[in-house]
């Protein structure tokens, strides 16, 4: 009797799934012996590696980030735990800058220059000292601006996928703080901070003003440089001589030292330890000025071609990736928060009504509010407003106008 072929054809299904069913059986077995973390972090692991498959929008950049992720989280690790250290070495830096123009630099100025040429240098020297203390020390104690945590009605234009919340426009999550920040430029070390929404004028302002101090230390301190090192050079030429030549043989019977004296002891340097610390301090305070003059004056360069243009470090990339993608459909792309060049300074300063000249003064203003905002409110176009917003005060914005007009002009 010859077995059929469908009985067969279900034999064989049936040990497939039996051998199925105990694979699938001993591997849970396997996990569930796991720690809860391994396991999450295996599952978190397979989630990734599948999300480079079964994704359609995933391109050559998608992959590079994924593949650069363990980088990135070293780097923003180190950030966090340097950012105290890079700040006492500012501080450190510019005191010993200060001790050397106040012990070394002022009482050679007094003594040497002419009276208008030494109220120019107290005033200018001491009106740039307080820009740089003033807004080094608000651009890192004043919070860059995180967006509302709270539910809310808000209109917004997407949700983080790291803090899982909606997230209005020009809001970038920064890893290194591991949050959300309003407006975000980039983090910067220096200031162990953010430099977003409520803080960018501060440390725009405090570039500026650092760049222009060390650029008057080097200007100024020019020719102090040049003679300091012509005389380091002189003084290592008389470190050369010995200070005693032993003398021998015919020198002693022709008489050239006194009985008993067997050296002959030259005269001590013309120069004294004080003389060669003031001359090393003003080498280095021109070559540390001269240094983060170029540096720093082009980080202010460049953030001041950002500010004509209404964007931020961020916005620049994003924005040439979107005007690139528009061009292919023969399309121009525009930034929507670029008001013109001086619109955009009188926004980023917050002088709307009044001269930029009034910025030459530390001055503390939280909000930058813009004369758009009083138009839109003018024609009903809030919704608008609101999903260009990077303010706190957006909350009461949808409840009441009359409100928000309060707030702008007590903040101004």
């Amino acid at each position: 009797m010859r077995p059929c072929p469908t009985f067969l054809l279900v034999l064989l299904r049936w040990v497939r799934l039996r051998m199925c069913a105990r694979r699938w059986r001993y591997s849970n077995g396997n996990n569930s012996r796991l720690p809860l973390c391994v396991r999450q972090r295996w599952a978190y692991l397979k989630l990734m590696v599948n999300s480079l498959y079964y994704n359609s929008l995933t391109n050559s950049d998608v992959v590079m980030d994924s593949l650069m992720e363990p980088i990135f989280w070293m780097v923003d690790l180190l950030t966090r735990w340097f950012g105290a250290v890079f700040v006492c070495l500012v501080v450190i830096l510019t005191s010993s800058i200060l001790l050397i123009a106040y012990v070394g630099l002022l009482p050679l100025i007094l003594n040497t220059y002419s009276p208008p040429w030494i109220v120019w240098h107290i005033g200018y020297g001491h009106w740039n000292l307080i820009m740089i203390v003033f807004h080094y020390y608000k651009a890192t104690k004043t919070a860059p601006g995180y967006p509302p945590t709270v539910k809310n009605d808000i209109p917004f234009v997407s949700v983080c996928k790291k803090c899982i919340i909606p997230k209005p426009a020009r809001t970038h999550h920064c890893g290194i703080c591991n949050t959300c920040i309003l407006k975000m430029d980039h983090h910067c070390p220096w200031l162990n901070n953010c430099v977003g929404h409520f803080n960018q004028r501060y440390f725009f302002c405090f570039c500026l003003s650092m760049t222009l101090g060390c650029v008057y230390c080097s200007i100024s301190g020019r020719n102090l440089f040049l003679d300091a090192y012509s005389a380091i050079e002189r003084f290592k030429h008389m470190d050369l001589d010995k200070s005693g030549v032993p003398v021998t043989g015919m020198g002693q019977l022709i008489g050239i030292l006194p009985p008993g004296q067997s050296t002959y002891q030259t005269p001590p340097p013309p120069y004294t330890f004080r003389d060669k610390m003031f001359h090393k301090s003003i080498i280095y305070m021109w070559v540390l000025t001269s240094t983060v003059a170029v540096a720093l004056g082009g980080l202010t360069i460049w953030h001041a071609v950002l500010i004509s243009r209404g964007e931020t470090s961020i916005e620049r990339h994003i924005n040439n990736k979107e005007a690139e993608r528009m061009a292919k459909h023969g399309k121009v792309y525009k930034n929507p928060f670029n008001y013109g060049r001086l619109n955009n300074w009188k926004v980023f300063f917050g002088v709307e009504k009044r001269r930029l000249v009034t910025c030459l003064s530390p001055s503390s203003v939280k909000i930058c509010c813009s004369v758009q905002i009083f138009n839109l409110i003018k024609s009903n176009q809030i919704t608008f407003y609101l999903s260009h917003t990077h303010a706190h005060y957006v909350t009461v914005v949808v409840r009441n106008k009359t409100l928000l007009i309060n707030i702008i002009i007590s903040l101004r």
